[in-house]
């Protein structure tokens, strides 16, 4: 079931949190540079994961980690960007095609691993340029039949945490 929430993605509860990037990003704007912040071994690995697989458009990568308090994190890189042209160049556009690979390659990876819950933002609307009313019926296609809780975070409150539909963490 698909939820509409309000508050800060990096305060979710959920078993996986997923945000749009682009291969070799440098996560310096919006949500990718706020998980950056927050989880610098995460961009880490990120970093060598791009360099050694050079991941394309449409692709996912999952890191798991711990977070300040201990707790088990997920975070799934949905690549639905273009790459930069050059290393340390903007990232490219969205582009809906490479939305609906990367929900597909989550949705795969959310009936394999069974995870319950997963928070992602208005994806690819930021930095990707997407309109909103082109990528949301995309996540409806391809996650709203889970079985999984996902909550879409559409209206992004700094420092809050929103009334998540799921409790802390059910798959770990």
């Amino acid at each position: 079931m698909i939820h509409e929430l309000s508050g800060d993605l990096l305060f979710s509860k959920a078993d996986v949190i997923a945000h749009g990037v682009a291969p070799n990003d440098d996560f310096k704007n919006g949500l990718a540079l706020a998980l950056r912040q927050q989880f610098p071994a995460m961009y880490k690995d990120f970093r060598h994961y791009c360099k050694q697989e050079h991941p394309k458009p449409g692709d996912l990568w999952l890191w798991q980690g711990l977070g300040e308090d201990n707790r088990h994190v997920r975070i799934a890189c949905l690549f639905t960007q273009d790459a930069p042209s050059h290393d340390g160049g903007h990232p490219g556009r969205a582009h809906t095609e490479h939305v609906n690979h990367a929900l597909h390659k989550l949705k795969k990876l959310i009936e394999k691993d069974g995870y319950q819950s997963v928070a992602l933002p208005r994806l690819a609307t930021g930095v990707g340029g997407l309109a909103w009313p082109n990528v949301e019926p995309l996540i409806k296609s391809q996650l709203g039949q889970l079985g999984a809780q996902i909550g879409i975070y559409t209206d992004f409150k700094p420092g809050v945490a929103a009334s998540e539909p799921f409790g802390e963490h059910s798959a770990n």
